[in-house]
């Protein structure tokens, strides 16, 4: 993994042997405030305070954990959040990620070395009020067992992982979902919203993060 420092100071990985980032290479840190925080959980806020269940696709560097523990902390939100990361970071790696660094949140230094060595395939409490399941679990194999609220989908681009972007996983995601649930991506391909409106859910397309005029947000209805 190469460590890539992106436009607002924050870090991202390069995965070795393919153009293809973690994180947007404009603004790490700015992309998953506006993306996941911003329109995501700010946004699923409005419907329902506590407790959520927040399911993540693509856990990666963590960096939305971090964001989301520190939110339900301000918020005083209880939330039960499950991670899908079938190829979870060595801690060799995760450990140089400047992420707390860059965070006006005390906290944040040990908050993030506890989600990285969390024990995965149990819940695990990071705060009182916030507890993290890591499951190695392909999301093609994830088993629907509870409802989720709120959904990040933050996998590799289509170009990488074209399995995960199609009409059956966003069906399985439905299938998942409890009313209202939300569903935020960075991308915005035209593929992609046929696809999520075919599975079932309603999709808007609103601002997107630095550099990129459009994401997608979807909800069950």
């Amino acid at each position: 993994m190469e460590l890539i420092q992106t436009s607002d100071l924050s870090h991202t990985l390069k995965v070795p042997g393919k153009e293809e980032h973690y994180h947007s290479v404009h603004g790490a840190l700015a992309e998953s405030m506006h993306v996941f925080i911003g329109a995501g959980w700010e946004h699923r806020l409005q419907y329902t305070a506590t407790p959520l269940r927040i399911l993540e696709v693509g856990m990666g560097t963590g960096l939305n954990v971090l964001l989301t523990v520190q939110a339900a902390t301000d918020a005083q939100t209880t939330v039960h959040y499950t991670a899908l990361e079938p190829f979870p970071l060595p801690l060799t790696i995760t450990e140089q990620l400047n992420y707390p660094a860059l965070l006006s949140w005390a906290p944040a230094q040990e908050v993030f070395r506890s989600i990285h060595a969390a024990e995965a395939q149990k819940d695990i409490a990071i705060t009182p009020n916030f507890t993290l399941h890591k499951s190695l679990t392909p999301l093609q194999d994830f088993p629907a067992t509870s409802g989720f609220d709120l959904i990040y989908f933050d996998a590799f681009a289509p170009r990488v992982q074209p399995e995960l972007w199609s009409e059956d996983v966003f069906k399985s995601l439905w299938h998942m979902a409890n009313h209202q649930c939300v569903l935020v991506t960075y991308c915005s391909k035209g593929d992609v919203r046929r696809a999520l409106l075919a599975a079932g859910w309603q999709v808007e397309k609103i601002p997107g993060p630095p550099r990129k005029r459009e994401m997608l947000r979807a909800t069950k209805v």
